[in-house]
């Protein structure tokens, strides 16, 4: 019952299992298993900026934001919550994006998710003493994109080669026939899946003036 009541106390606060994984020894000590937690779309950003951490007006409002709803997940399941951020040291995100069989390599490099596509983004993690049955998963949903437009869609190539050329990116932010900033990463809305997410403008343009 433990992923069936995790589904519904974060559904309640916009958010859903991303994937999960069995840990290996000694990258959480004591845990065996974690379940990943990403925005459920449609939705989530119309609850965030009802919140108090958004309106407050201080630094860090989706962090502050994720580990308090991510903290009450924990604490009323018996687990420990993990985040992103908070580093240096990081914890491994990207990896356990991958080993949770739900993230893939894209052809730009960038993780493409079953359900979020390119614009997957993790808010935190829930670590659990108990060895968890894992879920099937899928394969990664560009073997049948035969068109991969995300390829194509940066407008300064700086996803080319399988590296992000995050320089460049910048660079070219301020011109006007960049919508980056307001819209989100050109490459990110190309993804046929991450257009079916339901993720919105305003989201991405607020992680873009954080990025940037």
């Amino acid at each position: 019952m433990m992923p069936e009541r995790l589904s519904t106390l974060a559904a309640a606060v916009h958010l859903a299992p991303f994937g999960t994984l069995h840990l290996r020894p000694g990258e959480l000590p004591g845990m065996q298993s974690l379940i990943l937690l990403g925005p459920d779309e449609p939705g989530f950003w119309a609850h965030f900026t009802a919140s108090p951490e958004y309106r407050d007006g201080a630094e860090d409002p989706m962090n502050r934001w994720s580990e308090r709803v991510i903290g009450d997940i924990a604490e009323r399941l018996g687990a420990q919550a993990v985040f992103p951020f908070g580093g240096p040291p990081y914890q491994p995100f990207f990896d356990w994006a991958k080993r949770s069989g739900r993230a893939h390599p894209s052809p730009v490099g960038l993780l493409v998710h079953d359900r979020a596509g390119l614009m997957v983004s993790y808010r935190g993690a829930l670590a659990f003493a108990e060895r968890l049955s894992l879920p099937a998963t899928a394969p990664s949903p560009c073997k049948s994109c035969a068109a991969r437009p995300c390829r194509n869609a940066c407008p300064v190539d700086a996803l080319k080669g399988n590296h992000y050329d995050v320089p460049r990116c910048k660079d070219d932010l301020d011109r006007p026939e960049n919508d980056c900033m307001d819209q989100g990463c050109a490459a990110r809305r190309a993804c046929p899946i991450s257009q079916s997410y339901g993720r919105q403008p305003a989201q991405s343009a607020f992680h873009m003036r954080a990025f940037r």
